[in-house]
């Protein structure tokens, strides 16, 4: 971090600066210079700030934040100069935005082509799993070692680990040799929390961060009414051409579980054909790869996630938000919840229109992959924050411009 931090101030800040201030040596023009040197600090160390909370993420690329991010930093930044109505330098403050893309680049092309971290094993307990993981270099240890050749070190706590393996591990601890838990290491990779216990929530707790939670509402009430007033010609559009397409209403409605489990009805523009169309039975529910109930138009509109702006209705009324876990059809929720243990805890946020879960797996059929489907939604309500928020949203545009995950 220091590194980062001081390599970003030097190449955006100091630089440009002094290139300004030797080209430009009036007194009044060189208060202006470093006025705008002080606005290109604050948003150079923003930028860094908004970056480091993002990839600390499991299954991200730093380097395909660098754009958007510095465009964040540099943008709140430029909106407190109009606002604060401050003279600066619009040459220097475009110098220094492009300073920091270049320097924010090499550090990301840096760290994800760099050796893989050494990761020294305790072989007892569960921690078979870990020789699946590909992106560390994994040592089992046959015995207590010196710890200097391994950049962390991996136990299962849970296990009966002997007095010389936990004097290590206690020692390795000491020498400053992270040791971590293996589901830690797990969880840091995969994005997934398998919760075997309720007390292996964040801090013990089982409600995640309340306060966020209210201002999110207010948040997502906002943005519902302006997406909609603007969007109210397209969805019309997209209304009409469903009508047109095959015979049937325009939208769907459907029963799903939503927050505290409290059963709602979904809105989404109806995909498949009117007369074809069941959301009740259990095989009714369960979208399956290429499915012949879907339409022309219902491909495209599925694709590109256009079928589920209606459910803006749903977030107006307080039923749903705009990220959270997907909520299920009542009848597949009721047959998870006899098959899945703590499937029911996923309902203790909102649900959301996109989620953890739909950016990293995309659409899910079989019990098997709805298991991996919900230890994300676990991960999400674990680290449920505004980072992890805006993470989903930048991958969800992704999604829609690709196409990821849609049946």
């Amino acid at each position: 971090m220091r590194t980062q931090s001081v390599g970003l101030l030097l190449i955006a800040v100091v630089l440009p600066m002094a290139m300004a201030l030797l080209a430009l040596p009036h007194s009044d023009v060189s208060e202006l210079v470093q006025l705008t040197a002080a606005g290109n600090a604050c948003a150079c160390l923003l930028t860094l700030y908004l970056l480091r909370n993002i990839v600390v993420y499991p299954r991200i690329s730093g380097a395909f934040f660098v754009l958007p991010i510095t465009l964040v930093g540099f943008g709140m930044t430029f909106a407190m100069f109009l606002l604060l109505r401050l003279d600066f330098s619009r040459i220097l403050f475009v110098a220094s935005g492009m300073g920091t893309l270049v320097w924010l680049y090499l550090v990301q092309i840096m760290i994800e082509r760099g050796p893989p971290l050494r990761v020294g094993v305790v072989p007892t307990g569960e921690v078979s799993a870990l020789a699946d993981i590909d992106h560390f270099r994994i040592d089992w240890l046959e015995r207590p070692q010196a710890p200097s050749r391994y950049d962390l070190l991996v136990a299962d706590f849970r296990a009966d680990l002997d007095d010389e393996w936990e004097s290590f591990l206690a020692d390795c601890a000491l020498d400053g040799v992270p040791v971590f838990h293996v589901k830690q290491l797990q969880e840091s990779v995969t994005g997934r929390v398998e919760i075997e216990h309720l007390s292996e929530n964040s801090f013990g707790s089982l409600i995640p961060f309340l306060a966020y939670l209210r201002l999110r509402r207010v948040i997502d009430l906002i943005a519902a009414v302006l997406v909609g007033i603007l969007l109210l010609p397209f969805l019309l559009a997209v209304a009409l051409a469903i009508r047109i397409d095959s015979p049937g209403p325009a939208l769907f409605r459907q029963v799903r579980i939503g927050s505290r489990g409290q059963p709602f009805r979904v809105a989404k523009f109806r995909t498949m054909t009117h007369a074809q169309l069941s959301g009740e039975a259990l095989d009714g529910a369960i979208t399956k790869e290429n499915d012949a109930r879907i339409t022309r138009l219902g491909r495209f509109l599925r694709r590109s996630r256009i079928d589920e702006l209606p459910q803006i209705l749903n977030i107006i009324s307080g039923e749903m938000s705009w990220i959270g876990p997907r909520p299920e059809a009542e009848v597949l929720s009721r047959w998870y919840e006899t098959e899945l243990p703590f499937y029911r805890y996923r309902h203790i946020v909102p649900p959301g229109v996109t989620g953890w879960a739909q950016v990293n797996q995309g659409h899910v059929a079989d019990l098997g992959q709805v298991k991996s489907k919900l230890e994300y939604d676990f991960y999400y309500i674990k680290h449920f924050s505004p980072w992890l928020d805006a993470l989903i949203v930048a991958k969800t545009v992704h999604i829609v411009i690709t196409g990821y995950g849609s049946k």
